[in-house]
């Protein structure tokens, strides 16, 4: 599903907005507006899968979502690191392929729809500790994500 179109707010505009309508408009920005593609693979791929995107496309992360495209989860490079090294017995690649993506996940997806408010998004991301935030439609498919990068890019010129 495409973006929402995303509103242009230039210096003129902003310019020309009193404080309480540019605090009101910082406020309307959604998720839908402002999200980016997300990065993910399908549940039952290997850990070896996930190991080749995480390091193939210089990932950090990527969501783990099921056949409907419902996010099961997010795994952090990190953590298939530390998988990787308590692993005592015989390192070799076979067992990496018998291990699905669904049991590297550690917590459930925490979601926002597309209607939510970007500083909502940003609030839920700060009490979680989350670099991102994964945007899913109505259908509660994954179609996007919104992190600290889209925060910097789209806030600062409510505030300046």
């Amino acid at each position: 599903m495409p973006q929402s179109k995303p509103r242009k707010f230039t210096r003129a505009v902003l310019s020309r907005m009193t404080p309480s309508e540019r605090s009101a408009t910082a406020r309307s920005i959604t998720c839908g507006e402002t999200m980016t593609q997300p990065h993910w693979i399908w549940d039952d791929s290997s850990m070896v899968e996930v190991i080749d995107s995480l390091t193939e496309n210089n990932w950090d992360h990527i969501f783990v979502i099921n056949s409907e495209g419902a996010p099961q989860g997010r795994i952090h490079a990190v953590d298939v690191l530390k998988i990787i090294a308590r692993k005592t017995v015989n390192r070799d690649i076979a067992w990496m392929h018998g291990i699905p993506a669904q049991q590297l996940v550690n917590q459930p997806p925490i979601t926002v729809n597309e209607a939510t408010p970007l500083l909502k998004a940003g609030a839920l991301m700060l009490a979680h500790d989350l670099n991102q935030i994964g945007v899913v439609d109505a259908k509660g498919a994954l179609i996007g994500v919104v992190g600290h990068n889209t925060m910097a890019r789209k806030m600062p010129k409510f505030i300046l």
